[in-house]
């Protein structure tokens, strides 16, 4: 009879509560952690959507055999390991990225109304939903949501352009894709009081509570959605604002949407400073041509202590990670969330 081995993993909360679970050798970390009751985020299980995201500081772990993982080189190479697909090669301890409350929200299931659907860009659609009684959530600046595309059996995830403080409502920014099918039905069908089957909020990427660090946010595409969140919430705290720099890109000048709701936060903050980029030209008056990543630190070096949010396509996502870092920004300070399309 083959002798079970376990090891000692601790897993760390942000808030400094720690927690020590005995994990056997070939199973994952994060059904461990549940098991024992931890309020660990996580949603798809399967290594691809990034929610249980944790950092590796002491010992061995690695993904199991036959598991994937959607982590970029760079972030395996920075100690970042999904949970639920990570297995202990002896005694080990993660930093979670959370504090140990926010597990307490757990996702709920239910239903939204469309209050509102509009065309913002050439291939950007505004949605405005209304939470029903029966999916009441709170959630944290940078979370999502995922929606059932009406008809299929298919779900696509969101993140929440808007603040916990206007609930009911939530604001969406999604991209339209060719033939994609939430693309075709927001297109096609998408019409006030239409009642959506949605569950959240998800994810570990969401404002932390950095004091006065000054904060850079990188934004290709709809990842400007959960930036104008945070934007929203810093604004709404009391006291004096940290400096924070948006660096937002889009393929064209087609594409580049809500110009006026950037123009009206740096008149309600004047902390925050904004450089708008495309692709490739031709480009309107104060757009530079090129990406957002390479916006960032042309004026200079960075504060060494300055905190990252990132949050658009991989390739972004690995630039823009790779950039900050040369730039002296401290892997555990870049925070992000890759949106990948369907």
């Amino acid at each position: 009879m083959t002798e079970l081995v376990t090891h000692r993993v601790t897993l760390a909360f942000s808030d400094g509560i720690e927690h020590e679970l005995a994990v056997a050798s070939g199973s994952n970390v994060l059904e461990a952690g549940l098991a024992a009751g931890l309020p660990l985020l996580h949603q798809c299980r399967s290594g691809s959507c990034s929610t249980c995201l944790a950092t590796l500081v002491e010992g061995e772990a690695a993904t199991l055999p036959g598991c994937s993982s959607s982590l970029l080189a760079s972030e395996r190479a920075a100690g970042q390991r999904l949970l639920c697909v990570t297995g202990a090669l002896g005694d080990c301890s993660f930093a979670l990225p959370y504090d140990s409350k926010v597990g307490e929200n757990r996702a709920v299931e239910g239903h939204a109304f469309v209050n509102a659907a509009e065309r913002v860009a050439a291939d950007v659609m505004r949605l405005e939903l209304e939470l029903a009684e029966d999916c009441w959530f709170d959630f944290r600046p940078g979370q999502f949501i995922q929606i059932k595309v009406p008809g299929t059996d298919q779900t696509r995830s969101y993140s929440i352009a808007s603040t916990p403080a206007e609930l009911p409502k939530i604001e969406l920014l999604i991209r339209l894709l060719p033939g994609g099918v939430m693309s075709e039905w927001l297109l096609g069908h998408a019409a006030v009081d239409t009642a959506l089957a949605i569950s959240g909020p998800y994810g570990a990427f969401f404002l932390q509570d950095s004091g006065k660090a000054p904060l850079v946010m990188i934004a290709g595409g709809t990842g400007l959605a959960p930036m104008m969140a945070m934007i929203d919430v810093i604004r709404a705290k009391s006291g004096r604002k940290p400096p924070i720099h948006l660096s937002f890109g889009c393929q064209s000048a087609e594409g580049l949407f809500h110009g006026e709701a950037i123009d009206l936060r740096r008149l309600w903050l004047p902390a925050l400073t904004v450089t708008t980029s495309v692709d490739r030209g031709p480009a309107p008056d104060g757009v530079r041509i090129g990406n957002p990543v390479e916006a960032v630190g042309a004026d200079g070096p960075l504060d060494p202590a300055t905190v990252a949010y990132l949050c658009g396509p991989p390739g972004m996502v690995e630039a823009a990670r790779g950039h900050l870092m040369s730039l002296g920004v401290e892997p555990g300070n870049i925070h992000a969330e890759q949106f990948v399309a369907s």
